[in-house]
Parts: C-alpha cells; sequence; structure tokens
C-alpha cells in the first residue's frame, strides 16, 4: 500500500476519509494488516505529506491511531494528550492539519480504562496534571446515571465519563475555531467521536457527534450542537 500523496488526498471526501478508518480498524482486529513497505512510504514523502485525517488521542501506550486504524507513513495527523482533551495549542495544530494541509476528518479518539479520567473521577490533583484533569471534570459533573461510587473503582462510571469526555472534545473543537467550523459548513472536513475499546481493538463511532455535511447529512449545522 503507497502512501497518501496529492492526488489521492484531493480525492479524499471526510465521509470517505471515515471509510478509510473504519476499513483500516476492521483489518486490525482481524490481524489483517495491510502490506506496507514503510522505507518507501518515507522516501515518498519526503517532499510533501498529504494526511487524509487527524485523530486526536489519548497518549496511552496502547492507543496508536496508526496502529488501530492501520495506517502507514503519511498518512495521517497523530494528536496526542492525556485524556484526549482540547486546549489552544491542539486546536491550532488541527487548523493547520485541514486548513494547511488538506486533512477532510478530524478523529476525537477516547478508549476504554483510560488513566486520565479514572483520574478526574477520583479528583486527583498532582502537579501541571491538576489543570489537565480538570478538563476532563465537567464529563464528570455530567454524568448523571451513577448515585453512588462515583470514583475509578466503578468501572461503568469510568466509562461514562470517558464516552462523555469525548463528546464534549467533538463540541469543543467546533465551538472554539472559526476556521474548523466553516470549514465544517462548508463540506470541507468533518469531525466526530470514538471510542476504543483496548480490550478488542474495536473503534466504535459516535453517529450523535458525526458532524459531516454531505448527501448522507445535508441538514447538519453548528447550530444543532447541544450539550
Amino acid at each position: 500500500m503507497k502512501a497518501h500523496n496529492r492526488e489521492t488526498q484531493a480525492q479524499m471526501t471526510p465521509r470517505k476519509a471515515l471509510e478509510y478508518l473504519q476499513q483500516g480498524n476492521k483489518r486490525f482486529i482481524s490481524n489483517l494488516k495491510a502490506h506496507r513497505d514503510l522505507l518507501e512510504q518515507a522516501n515518498a514523502t519526503v517532499d510533501g505529506q498529504w494526511p487524509f485525517a487527524t485523530i486526536l488521542s489519548c497518549i496511552d501506550s496502547r492507543t496508536s491511531a496508526e496502529l488501530i486504524f492501520d495506517q502507514g507513513l503519511g498518512d495521517i495527523f497523530s494528536v496526542r494528550i492525556a485524556g484526549n482533551i482540547v486546549n489552544t495549542d491542539i486546536l491550532g495544530s488541527m487548523e493547520f492539519a485541514c486548513k494547511v494541509a488538506g486533512s477532510k476528518l478530524i478523529v476525537v479518539l477516547g478508549h476504554s480504562k483510560c488513566g486520565a479520567v479514572k483520574g478526574a473521577c477520583d479528583h486527583v490533583e498532582m502537579g501541571n496534571l491538576t489543570e489537565l484533569l480538570s478538563k476532563i471534570q465537567p464529563a464528570v459533573y455530567q454524568e448523571k446515571t451513577t448515585k453512588v461510587d462515583r470514583n475509578s473503582n466503578n468501572a461503568e462510571f469510568v466509562e461514562n465519563v470517558a464516552k462523555i469526555n469525548v463528546k464534549r472534545s467533538v463540541k469543543n473543537i467546533i465551538e472554539r475555531s472559526n476556521i474548523l467550523e466553516r470549514m465544517i459548513e462548508n463540506s470541507e472536513i468533518g469531525v466526530v467521536g470514538a471510542m476504543h475499546n483496548i480490550e478488542t481493538g474495536k473503534v466504535t463511532f459516535y453517529t450523535d457527534v458525526m458532524y459531516i455535511k454531505d448527501d448522507k447529512n445535508p441538514k447538519f449545522s453548528v447550530a444543532d450542537l447541544t450539550y
């Protein structure tokens, strides 16, 4: 499989980019990785890169976007931070990835058993980590279904918070970046939230935070965003 180039990126749509990632994840969980010559891909991208997607994921060592979506060199931008939270620097990176470098899809990828989410559930305070975890706290407070044992020992509570955190990050991206918002409205890019199950390897995409404006979803508007 060759690295993406200017032509293949130009032919890509947000919906097709999503399908590429879904197909790649199916290969991953089936242990049928596509054949790639990584050295050849490195040489092919020396003079430029044309990634078709941008993945915001956690720093967790088990959640490498290139691996779980079976992608090669030059295929995706990978943005990693504990708890897949959004800040100004990450928004700037995404604006570069999409507006300048031509990426067609942004994915916010959470994962099961997330340590950062567990820390937020337990209200951990430790150095600079305190500020990072504070960005996950709104998801903790928004989780209303759990009445007792609202801590990291309750696996269901942790997974509920992780899911809410992903969806909040998707909406934060759109609400905090006028550049990306306009690109969505113009059908140039899409944004979607997803969850990676570290036990099975499967990635589930959340249709209720899948913002792709095309023939399948012509009525999307950022005015529809709700928490």
